[in-house]
């Protein structure tokens, strides 16, 4: 397995969710990737290398708090690239 940031897959499955929220914005690639980005760059990493990491990383998806922390910088992220689209 290689190594990767487990926070890209759960921005990769809240973010359809999130922009359902967010009708007016722009969902072109180039702003829907600034809004992946943006929130990525805001949520602490976590790297996992083995498959036995990526279940750790699964059961701490499920606290309330790591899924709050997720949403709010989608939702922030979702906002800026609303009010300044690169596109």
């Amino acid at each position: 397995m290689k190594v990767k940031n487990y926070m890209e897959d759960v921005v990769e499955h809240l973010l359809p969710q999130i922009l359902q929220q967010f009708k007016d914005s722009c969902t072109c690639e180039r702003c829907i990737s600034d809004i992946k980005a943006l929130s990525l760059n805001n949520l602490k990493p976590k790297y996992v290398a083995t498959e036995a990491g990526e279940v750790y990383a699964k059961v701490s998806e499920l606290s309330s708090q790591f899924e709050a922390d997720a949403i709010k910088a989608i939702v922030d992220a979702a906002n800026t690239v609303k009010e300044h689209p690169r596109h």
